[in-house]
């Protein structure tokens, strides 16, 4: 996967992807790291989804190890408490 600053594509646009190979996904990258995926739509687009969502979920998921990280470990009960807060949060919403 190709990286591009987002300042680059900013300012030069389609010639900074001109050298990106034809069908590959773009990362585009900020000063604070990455920023947007450049997906090509060509051929097997369900793939392309499928590929797309994967990399939305990692990122989201390596969000959530930092918070994590910052906070310590919880126990088994305080896992258990905030399972069932947030299921509880669900449920009310839904009835609204």
């Amino acid at each position: 996967m190709r990286h591009v600053s987002l300042r680059e594509f900013r300012t030069r646009g389609a010639k900074a992807l001109e050298e990106v190979p034809a069908g590959e996904t773009t990362l585009l990258v900020g000063q604070n790291g990455p920023a947007y995926f450049l997906v090509p739509v060509v051929g097997d687009v369900i793939q392309e989804e499928r590929e797309l969502r994967l990399a939305m979920a990692k990122a989201s998921l390596r969000r959530g190890w930092e918070i994590a990280r910052e906070l310590g470990e919880m126990s088994d009960e305080e896992i258990e408490a905030e399972i069932h807060e947030s299921r509880a949060s669900d449920a009310l919403s839904l009835t609204r």
